[in-house]
């Protein structure tokens, strides 16, 4: 699945306020066999310093592009994950 950048995802807080996010980029992780998204809240998206936030994903039904995010926990996902988007902010020169 190829998320383009522009789409976004509205992803609900501990308390279930929704929240706005901005699609940076997907990627699956061969070694562990899941996908991840990294996405950034809207209304942070155009300042200099930006929080970004990596889930891993399951797609629910892939008609409607319905995910099941999952918070990364292990030390060893977390590596993975932050070296695949330093990869991919090189490759797109964005500043993380």
């Amino acid at each position: 699945m190829a998320l383009d950048e522009k789409e976004r995802i509205i992803i609900p807080d501990e308390n279930g306020e929704e929240h706005l996010f901005e699609v940076l980029f997907t990627f699956d992780v061969d070694e562990t066999k899941h996908s991840y998204i990294a996405v950034v809240p809207v209304e942070q998206k155009d300042d200099d310093e930006v929080e970004v936030y990596a889930f891993r994903y399951e797609e629910k039904d892939k008609d409607e592009n319905d995910l099941a995010l999952f918070p990364i926990e292990t030390d060893e996902e977390w590596e993975l994950v932050e070296e695949m988007l330093n990869t991919l902010a090189d490759e797109e020169d964005l500043e993380l």
